[in-house]
């Protein structure tokens, strides 16, 4: 073989080398994009943050079979949030309350963080644009409210997670305050959101949902109510709405309880902790049915609780390496 030959060769085998990094890139690439991600936080007996497992600590369970763990990562992760806060008449005595609790939040997002603020009563209203901007989310907070506003709570949390970048990979993240019950479209002729509306888009979006239910303080006393139904009204008026624990912890949030003397700033501030002390893993998913698939995250630690997502959307086209 000639010089050039073997120049030629190598120059061809050098070319294929290249191509075929070139696609094994796309590959690795496609192949984590296509992981199931799972955000997990981890407390103690006490309820403290336990930031020190390894890989081999986890398991995960898809429809009850064990996966193998192809992504794992425990430094802070950047979020996309959206923080919506109850203005419906109720809240009234909790607003600067409200106000002073929120900015525990904004101080302690990172650099990498972004947020928006939104509010729902007589209107659902958030603000425009992502920022890291602690004025600017100042600014978003409500001043007033109007006290015979209603509590569009599910349709709120619907319209938060539609706010979001359906071109950002980043984690999302709704943190959501109320003191009351939902009390269904605002206006005759508005869509329906319930609960489960709620659950459903959260899982398809891959959206985690934080909760704070609030005792309400309403500027007025509430009236006397008859009978045995009036009783347990009256008992139960001051409570948040039961649904959102579910969502939260179906969508692997948390959800905290304030009730008169506690600190609702320590709450805030929690969830930023939290969301910054989580652990990701991922795996590649075991069926592309385009179906719900439950799933469980234990650790092999005793004593350690978890909190993630119970269910997720498996894709449904296959995977086509390379392309």
């Amino acid at each position: 073989m000639t010089r050039s030959s073997l120049r030629t060769a190598a120059l061809a085998v050098a070319a294929a080398a290249a191509l075929g990094a070139a696609r094994q890139d796309q590959q690795v690439f496609r192949g984590l994009g296509d992981l199931v991600r799972i955000f997990v936080t981890v407390t103690d007996r006490d309820g403290r943050l336990v930031t020190d497992l390894t890989q081999d600590d986890f398991e995960i369970r898809d429809e009850g079979d064990l996966q193998a763990i192809t992504l794992f990562d425990n430094t802070p992760r950047p979020i996309r949030l959206v923080v919506m806060l109850d203005v419906s008449g109720s809240m009234e005595g909790n607003l600067r309350l409200l106000r002073d609790s929120a900015q525990e939040l904004f101080v302690r997002l990172r650099a990498e963080d972004l947020a928006r603020v939104g509010t729902f009563g007589r209107e659902i209203v958030i603000s425009p644009t992502f920022t890291r901007d602690v004025d600017a989310l100042r600014a978003a907070l409500p001043t007033t409210i109007l006290t015979d506003s209603p509590t569009p709570l599910w349709r709120a949390l619907e319209d938060a997670m539609a706010a979001f970048d359906d071109e950002n990979p980043e984690r999302r993240v709704v943190l959501v305050l109320s003191d009351g019950k939902d009390t269904g479209p605002v206006r005759f002729g508005d869509r329906y959101s319930s609960q489960f509306d709620v659950i459903d888009r959260a899982r398809e979006d891959d959206v985690m949902i934080y909760a704070i239910g609030l005792r309400s303080r309403g500027a007025r006393p509430m009236p006397p109510m008859i009978g045995r139904g009036g009783l347990s009204a009256m008992l139960t008026a001051d409570l948040p709405d039961p649904g959102l624990a579910r969502a939260a912890l179906e969508t692997g949030g948390g959800y905290a309880e304030i009730r008169g003397g506690e600190d609702l700033g320590a709450a805030f501030a929690r969830v930023a902790d939290e969301l910054h002390s989580q652990y990701l893993l991922g795996f590649p998913p075991p069926k592309r049915d385009g179906k719900v698939h439950e799933v469980e995250v234990e650790v092999s630690r005793r004593g350690l609780d978890t909190r993630a997502r119970k269910s997720y959307v498996a894709p449904k086209s296959p995977m086509i390496a390379g392309r």
